[in-house]
């Protein structure tokens, strides 16, 4: 699966990686969020995905800080 993948591929990184790509998936989710209140976005489920992926990296920070 798909996110099976991503989520291999985040316990690869180290916390610094981590922190990177966490404030990257925000970025990105400031960005959909902008563009479905001018109603320029097509694919709003890409919202709800990115929303995950935050949740996914937070988590694996919590972890790997343990």
């Amino acid at each position: 699966m798909k996110s099976n993948k991503y989520l291999e591929d985040l316990k690869a990184q180290t916390a610094e990686e981590l922190q990177e790509t966490l404030v990257a998936a925000k970025k990105e989710l400031f960005n959909l969020r902008f563009q479905n209140a001018t109603n320029q976005l097509d694919n709003t489920s890409r919202i709800k995905e990115v929303r995950r992926n935050i949740a996914r990296i937070q988590t694996l920070i919590t972890e790997k800080a343990k």
